[in-house]
């Protein structure tokens, strides 16, 4: 079902990119996903760039916050959770021993949204939607199709999101060692695995993509650079990959069997 008009709750259903080079990043995510444009003004004063694919949202842009760029921190893709009341999941989430990095804000007539931290260092957004309700297009080319928490302590995560989404977690194996499918109401919406090379605990986002290969070249032919071969999975054909301003994503072709964020 690749197109949306709602998300149960406790579903990851948005992304959008905090960037330091906002023109760059349009430019680049333009070619390689083929993504239509549409800058937003906001109630700060700046602009939200909507990214869409056949007329339908898919992802957004924004310049990253003066703040964040006084602490060097890098571009970065962020993760939303469709909850049914943005208050009681930042109250679920203290309770869990989670950290509230920014409380519920209003955003216009689009929803409410706060950033949460869980006990291990991962970061995510919780939305509450308005008018907004997050993707309305997903698993085609150039849509969101998956997240991953990369993690220090799978078991304290997975603890955590239990009690703040209702996730219940199974432990799987896959090429990159032990890990965590999250089910919710029985259905696979997201997984956990391992952090590796030093990174820090963090969300990553997958974009299915027709061609996981010609993907890839698209990548580096605009700029962008590659973090390792693409590999042959179960869900299907990954690879990974950064943008010209420092943002890291992953692109999947997706098996035809393997139906994601269908819940």
């Amino acid at each position: 079902m690749p197109e949306r008009s709602e998300y149960a709750p406790g579903t990851p259903s948005w992304v959008d990119l905090s960037t330091s080079d906002l023109d760059a990043a349009k430019s680049f995510y333009a070619s390689v996903f083929g993504w239509e444009l549409d800058d937003q003004p906001t109630d700060q004063g700046g602009v939200y760039t909507m990214a869409s694919r056949n007329g339908k949202a898919v992802a957004g842009l924004m310049t990253q916050m003066p703040e964040l760029a006084e602490q060097g921190a890098p571009s970065a893709w962020n993760t939303f959770i469709t909850v049914a009341d943005a208050d009681a999941a930042v109250a679920a989430a203290e309770g869990a021993g989670g950290v509230i990095h920014a409380p519920v804000m209003e955003v216009m007539e689009a929803g409410r949204m706060a950033v949460l931290g869980d006990p291990t260092g991962g970061v995510c957004c919780v939305w509450e939607p308005k008018d907004h309700i997050g993707a309305e297009l997903v698993n085609e080319h150039g849509t969101l199709a998956w997240t991953d928490l990369a993690t220090t302590d799978q078991q304290a995560a997975s603890a955590f999101y239990s009690q703040v989404f209702g996730w219940d977690s199974h432990e799987v194996s896959n090429d990159m060692g032990p890990g965590t499918m999250y089910m919710l109401d029985g259905a696979p919406i997201a997984s956990a695995n391992d952090t590796h090379g030093g990174a820090p605990p963090h969300w990553a986002v997958y974009f299915a993509v027709d061609d996981c290969d010609a993907c890839l070249e698209a990548v580096t032919a605009n700029g962008g650079s590659l973090m390792g071969p693409a590999m042959d999975t179960p869900p299907g054909r990954m690879g990974f990959a950064q943008d010209p301003t420092g943002a890291h994503f992953n692109v999947i072709q997706l098996d035809p069997d393997f139906d994601p964020l269908a819940a």
